[in-house]
């Protein structure tokens, strides 16, 4: 039987913004704490495949895989999976962004089961997974609220109220 995960952070900046931010995977090594490279293998239409190459864990192993991930803009969520599995027999993500008058709530579902004989079972997996979702989460939201503010205090980068709420997908007050 298979584990699932549910985390969610609040992010105070506009969707546009957390969506193109958190989707650039190329930037990932800059806002997840474990990434150290990703490599683009494949882009088109139905999503895109990268490889993911963590930093040494605290054993010094890197880690690898390679995800294939959809993003869809006009429902603002994401679909993940991974295609090379290593010690999961499935891992599959959904991400999803909404828009709130406090900013972008952006949440994570992860669900996996793990390969028998893998190193971690599934309850030290979901353990293991929720602590980094977390950090990785508010490091994330660090860097995208100071970028929020960079822009803000930047000339000439504003934007009215209307096109912000049109850009975002929120309703008009």
């Amino acid at each position: 039987m298979g584990a699932r995960t549910d985390n969610a952070v609040m992010i105070e900046a506009p969707v546009s913004l957390v969506w193109d931010m958190t989707n650039d995977v190329e930037s990932w090594p800059e806002l997840f704490s474990e990434y150290a490279e990703t490599e683009i293998l494949r882009s088109g239409d139905d999503g895109i495949d990268f490889r993911l190459r963590t930093r040494p864990d605290a054993n010094g192993r890197v880690w690898e895989w390679v995800s294939h991930r959809t993003p869809d803009r006009e429902s603002l969520t994401v679909e993940a999976y991974r295609i090379e599995t290593g010690p999961f027999a499935y891992m599959k993500l959904h991400w999803t962004y909404r828009g709130t008058d406090e900013g972008t709530e952006m949440r994570w579902v992860q669900e996996f089961d793990m390969k028998a004989g893998a190193p971690f079972d599934n309850e030290q997996m979901t353990a293991h997974l929720n602590l980094t979702t977390k950090a990785n989460m508010a490091r994330i939201k660090k860097i995208i609220e100071e970028e929020h503010r960079a822009r803000q205090d930047a000339p000439g980068e504003g934007t009215t109220t209307a096109e912000t709420e049109q850009r975002d997908h929120r309703p008009l007050s």
